[in-house]
């Protein structure tokens, strides 16, 4: 596997170099130098496939010979070791659930497989390796469960000061060992932004190995693209067009979802639902990308105003033709209030009996608006965390109390342990290079 910079295609590095650097000097984003389709026979045979048998091909067919078979294996064996059922609400409306891993988010299948991945190319390193990860929520927990106690790694966790639910931050708060989380006085936008001058920093980079374990990091994307197939291999019928719908914050999920479609799953659009954070549906409408501060919801792992993969995205859609219009054929905005959202989860609960949390909320509205104009369609909604993650949210929004799985009423008792920063990036690096 061969990847480039979104900023610079003429260069060329490994998979390893990738995932351990996360970002490229230049500061764009690892991309495949080629996504090539899967083979006609992977389709032939998915539906008796498991979810780690297509974890696997589609993992071999993306990394080649970068790593041997045996390892690949070993990796998804330890890493894809939770289900990702789909329900259905109706003949055509169906829910991802993609909260069944060990922080009940979906960002567990990402964060496992890059602890896999990361302590097989650390395993002979002498210095530690610094992972910094800026979260909105989710990421942050995931990132910490999945490399809680790794040998020869260290993880620094940003998040932004009240702008997490409680069990998200006890959630990446409450480890200790070898994860530390920094409370930020700021937004996500202002987490991401100092971890990215951390990578560009030559003082830092002198003295403390990094890596990144936000989707700014190629080894994040690739594991997300296995559920795309595993949603599809569980679809009763294949007769109408499939849609992803995707509650959307700083873009690899859906980013992922593009992967599949490249290997060819097919898709007929991908739905990309935001709250009021909704920089990309207005570049979807106008043609222009306008980074803008990002603003707090009740679906706070969306709450991004300068979606990272955005770059990814453009570049996988700047062939032929115009990059805008190239990107609307296959990508479809929306965005929805959190008064709407509210309404959602009550709807859904009424309609369907499920509960649904703030983020899939969302999803659900962009499908059902969707099939207000374009029918016969198949719609897969990405239902990204477990609704009792956001439990005042949701529990206000049904007048009704929700069972808070075990595994989360653990952590609810712990006590936080978090570091206080401003959003100063001098703060910062001084306390990075005298703690790590």
């Amino acid at each position: 596997m061969r990847l480039y910079s979104t900023k610079n295609k003429t260069s060329f590095f490994s998979l390893e170099e990738a995932v351990m650097k996360g970002l490229p000097d230049d500061n764009g984003l690892f991309m495949p130098a080629g996504i090539e389709k899967l083979n006609k026979s992977f389709f032939v045979s998915l539906e008796s496939m498991t979810f780690k048998e297509i974890s696997y091909e589609v993992s071999k067919h993306l990394i080649g010979d970068s790593l041997e078979d045996h390892t690949i294996k070993r990796i998804i064996d330890n890493a894809i070791n939770f289900p990702a059922p789909i329900v259905a609400l109706d003949d055509h409306t169906f829910v991802l659930e993609l909260f069944h891993g060990p922080s009940m988010a979906f960002k567990d299948f990402g964060a496992r497989f890059m602890a896999q991945l990361m302590g097989h190319y650390n395993e002979y390193q002498n210095t530690t390796l610094t992972i910094l990860v800026a979260t909105s929520g989710d990421t942050g927990g995931a990132v910490a469960a999945g490399f809680y106690n790794t040998p020869g790694v260290e993880v620094v966790i940003l998040y932004p000061s009240g702008k997490v639910s409680d069990i998200q931050e006890k959630q990446l708060t409450t480890l200790g060992k070898n994860i530390t989380a920094l409370e930020i006085e700021g937004t996500f936008d202002d987490c991401q932004a100092m971890v990215k001058q951390a990578f560009l920093d030559l003082d830092i980079r002198e003295k403390i190995r990094l890596s990144s374990a936000n989707s700014i990091n190629i080894a994040r994307l690739i594991p997300q693209s296995f559920y795309y197939f595993e949603a599809y291999k569980q679809l009763p019928t294949k007769e109408n067009d499939v849609v992803f719908s995707i509650p959307s914050g700083n873009f690899g999920n859906l980013t992922a979802g593009v992967f599949a479609k490249e290997m060819g799953l097919p898709v007929k659009h991908f739905l990309a639902a935001t709250n009021a954070n909704d920089v990309i549906p207005t570049y979807l409408e106008s043609g222009e990308f306008i980074p803008k501060a990002s603003v707090r919801t009740m679906s706070n792992a969306m709450d991004v105003g300068n979606p990272s993969n955005f770059g990814r995205l453009k570049n996988i859609y700047s062939g032929l033709g115009s990059t805008w219009n190239n990107m609307r054929m296959d990508i479809k905005g929306f965005r929805f209030s959190d008064a709407y959202t509210r309404a959602a989860i009550k709807e859904v609960d009424a309609l369907y009996d499920y509960t649904i949390d703030p983020h899939g909320a969302i999803g659900y509205l962009a499908y059902r608006q969707y099939q207000s104009y374009i029918k016969n369609s198949q719609g897969i909604i990405l239902e990204t965390a477990h609704p009792a993650k956001f439990l005042s949210d949701v529990e206000e929004a049904l007048n009704k109390k929700i069972n808070i799985p075990e595994s989360l009423c653990a952590v609810l008792d712990k006590k936080k342990e978090a570091v206080l920063l401003s959003t100063s990036f001098e703060n910062f690096k001084s306390w990075l290079l005298q703690n790590k």
